[in-house]
């Protein structure tokens, strides 16, 4: 298990990263690429949530269905925002080739789709998210009596 809490910490330190990334892109008006950092915070803080109850996920960006069919694997007070942030990774990760690549179809550039409200919601989706895995880590070590990863 410590290497769980260990690998889950790592997830949750990279998704930190993304967070605030995606909300200096977001201050800077670089809408598309706010979301898509968004989306990778939300994927790897949802990954280290099922690290946490040793489930291997599948090598996908969105988990969604990985977490609703183990959430009795999780603290009532994380079951119950299971459903939020599942619909977080759907929407996010479904948004993620257009924040990419536009719609090459239709020759618009992700500037052109991905818009300021929509990046907003982004970034505090995975906001929500990640403060939540990251008390989950948290409940898990206290609950082992751990206070570090080492």
């Amino acid at each position: 298990m410590d290497r769980m809490f260990k690998i889950a910490a790592a997830y949750l330190q990279q998704a930190r990263s993304r967070l605030k990334d995606a909300a200096g892109a977001l201050k800077d008006g670089n809408y598309p690429y706010s979301l898509r950092l968004s989306q990778e915070c939300v994927e790897l803080s949802l990954k280290a949530s099922l690290k946490l109850v040793g489930i291997e996920y599948p090598k996908v960006h969105d988990v969604s269905d990985v977490l609703l069919r183990v959430k009795e694997r999780f603290p009532e007070w994380f079951k119950e925002e299971l459903e939020d942030m599942c619909e977080a990774s759907k929407v996010l990760a479904s948004k993620r080739e257009i924040a990419f690549y536009g719609s090459e179809e239709e020759y618009l550039s992700p500037e052109e789709i991905i818009g300021g409200r929509e990046a907003e919601s982004a970034v505090s989706k995975a906001e929500k998210t990640h403060r939540l895995c990251e008390k989950l880590l948290l409940s898990f070590m206290e609950a082992k009596g751990r206070t570090s990863f080492t």
